[in-house]
């Protein structure tokens, strides 16, 4: 199974080699809620191979990595409720496994699950469209929403980050070259954002995520993410903040719109007067990865369920995901709410997680890839880019996903042993003591164990 390692090395150094990742500061407390808000970008600049080279080499020892992995789950900072295992990626063998069984709460890691689901039902290629159709009357037009939540306005439309958004501007200039080459230069707007229905946070979500810039409502039509400026601020109600940009730009290219901030329903069979399309699915994965992209994720839950055939909602969203995780094989400890993490409900056990991260890195799954080239990088990349400073053997050695709520501590990714072998891992603790970066080191200093067996 060299194969496995080569492929696996290919991927990781191109991803992190050409891809610019952007890791802006996290929130204290509750680390992962805020993706960053645009901060200038900055090229990961890799020291070496992600996974070491070498082949599918021995497996390690069970019991000298038992008696390390145990020495280090007994750090108090990691508190009373904590699972970990060590899995085999070509066998699926359990190296090491200590409550590996128990349904934690995954925080972020909830997003592996996810990004799997979004791969293998929608497909690596596919986009998410915003367009704009002919209204019900003459000299209508209604901007539809697509959940497309990356969809960029001209602030943040230039900034270099990976992957490129779609541009609202871009979406305004067509629509405005459009409208006039057919002779008509004033039209009102309105919008549609009926793809998503129910509520637009979740009921076991805190009161303060919104207010706080964790995340916005979830929408089927927002701008930069609903934030209303570079500080991570969210907008209460997306879809109208997008329509009043559109309009402005509209404006701006000579179309005169009558004031019309309302919501309707685009008229089925519409014509299409212009569209702008997202990334595809695979690196809008990788940002939400990388990122940690609340946003992003719910947007990508409840496409799962629109391709599944549930309602675009939170529960549809849990239950489309629970539909395809099925079809894998891989359902199995998997209970999630939402698909971002931030709700407190979840349970995943961590030999689940381990394995969807085994399932992903698998060449029989090219599809799936992405969750690998995704997944943060220790001491380079994303939400592990400022970690690992006590454990520096293990730079560029280990890829995982983090996760961190209010008491709650996660990590699930993959490396390769020092003989080669590549192993996936899951490290969650869910009683976590006040100190959050000390969970955290100590979350470092087992993957680090594990690179080092």
């Amino acid at each position: 199974m060299a194969l496995v390692t080569l492929v696996l090395l290919q991927i990781f150094v191109v991803a992190a080699g050409a891809h610019l990742i952007t890791s802006g500061a996290l929130v204290k407390g509750e680390s992962e809620r805020v993706a960053p808000a645009a901060p200038p970008p900055v090229p990961v600049i890799t020291a070496g191979p992600v996974l070491a080279a070498g082949g599918n080499g021995p497996l390690p020892a069970k019991s000298t990595l038992a008696g390390r992995l145990t020495e280090a789950l007994g750090d108090p900072a990691l508190g009373g409720s904590v699972g970990a295992v060590v899995v085999d990626a070509e066998t699926g063998a359990v190296l090491f496994g200590s409550h590996e069984a128990k349904g934690i709460t995954p925080a972020s890691t909830t997003k592996v699950v996810t990004s799997v689901a979004s791969l293998a039902s929608l497909g690596p290629d596919t986009r998410l469209s915003t367009r704009v159709v002919r209204g019900s009357s003459p000299g209508s037009i209604v901007l539809v929403g697509g959940g497309d939540p990356t969809l960029a306005s001209p602030r943040t439309a230039a900034s270099q980050v990976y992957p490129k958004p779609a541009s609202l501007a871009t979406l305004a200039s067509r629509t405005a070259r459009a409208l006039k080459a057919a002779g008509t230069s004033k039209v009102t707007v309105a919008y549609d954002d009926s793809l998503y229905v129910g509520p637009r946070t979740a009921a076991s979500w805190k009161p303060g995520y919104v207010p706080e810039g964790s995340v916005a409502p979830v929408t089927a039509l927002m701008v930069d993410e609903g934030r209303v400026s570079s500080g991570g601020q969210r907008t209460s109600d997306p879809s109208r903040a997008a329509h009043g940009a559109f309009v402005s730009l509209l404006s701006k290219y000579g179309i005169t719109v009558s004031k019309s901030a309302r919501r309707a329903t685009a008229p089925a069979g519409a014509q299409e007067i212009a569209r702008v399309e997202s990334a595809p699915v695979y690196a809008l994965v990788e940002r939400a990865l990388t990122l940690s992209d609340n946003d992003l994720s719910e947007a990508l839950a409840r496409h799962v369920a629109i391709k599944e055939g549930e309602p675009a909602s939170f529960d549809g969203g849990a239950r489309a995901v629970a539909k395809v995780l099925a079809r894998l094989g891989a359902g199995k400890g998997v209970l999630v709410f939402d698909g971002s993490g931030l709700s407190p409900r979840n349970r995943i056990t961590p030999e689940a997680l381990a394995r969807l991260v085994a399932v992903a890195a698998s060449p029989a799954n090219p599809g799936l890839n992405p969750i690998v080239s995704g997944m943060p990088i220790a001491g380079f990349s994303g939400t592990l880019g400022h970690r690992f400073d006590k454990t520096r053997s293990a730079y560029g050695l280990v890829r995982a996903k983090t996760g961190t709520l209010d008491g709650v501590n996660t990590l699930a990714g993959m490396t390769t042993t020092r003989a080669g072998r590549l192993v996936t891992f899951a490290f969650m603790a869910d009683d976590v003591p006040p100190g959050w970066g000390k969970a955290e080191a100590a979350l470092d200093r087992l993957a680090a164990v594990v690179a080092a067996s």
